[in-house]
């Protein structure tokens, strides 16, 4: 690899993970704010961090990947990702959340059995639900940028509006 395929890479990894850690880190923060109501600490930083950058990766990867179909309009392509995205990030999160339970359940698959019944597992519902947002306005973008091209978007954003 060159050094101007690195950079590219990790300029572009290094965005999405900036994307990434701002959309988990607010849901970190609401989880915070709504926990300190009943007086419950919660921390997740390294998690957020962690979280952002596979994400992140895993995002960048993905892109290079064709889903065939080159007459489908933006909406179903945008769509298509976001719940490919979500579906492996969906099954990473409920099997973490089966390996944390395991001990209250007594083993790895019969917490696996009893994913709705944790009272934790709507954080994972949560989680889910932000996860899916992160992804849909990521896509979302990525179809602008390759619409409007580079500094496309920027320059319709500042552009003043005409009535």
């Amino acid at each position: 690899m060159t050094t101007e395929k690195i950079l590219k890479e990790l300029k572009s990894v290094l965005l999405a993970w900036i994307y990434f850690l701002i959309w988990f880190a607010a849901l970190m923060l609401i989880k915070v704010l709504l926990l300190e109501e009943y007086n419950i600490k919660f921390s997740g930083v390294s998690v957020v961090i962690i979280g952002s950058l596979v994400a992140s990766k895993a995002v960048v990867i993905l892109q290079n990947v064709s889903f065939g179909g080159k007459n489908q309009p933006a909406i179903v392509h945008i769509f298509l990702r976001t719940l490919l995205y979500l579906a492996g990030t969906a099954i990473l999160m409920l099997l973490e959340h089966a390996f944390e339970t395991r001990h209250e359940f007594g083993g790895f698959w019969n917490a696996i059995k009893n994913l709705g019944k944790s009272a934790s597992f709507y954080h994972v519902i949560v989680n889910v639900i932000c996860v899916f947002g992160a992804l849909f306005f990521y896509n979302f973008g990525s179809v602008i940028k390759t619409k409007l091209g580079k500094g496309g978007l920027m320059e319709l954003l500042i552009s003043p509006i005409e009535k």
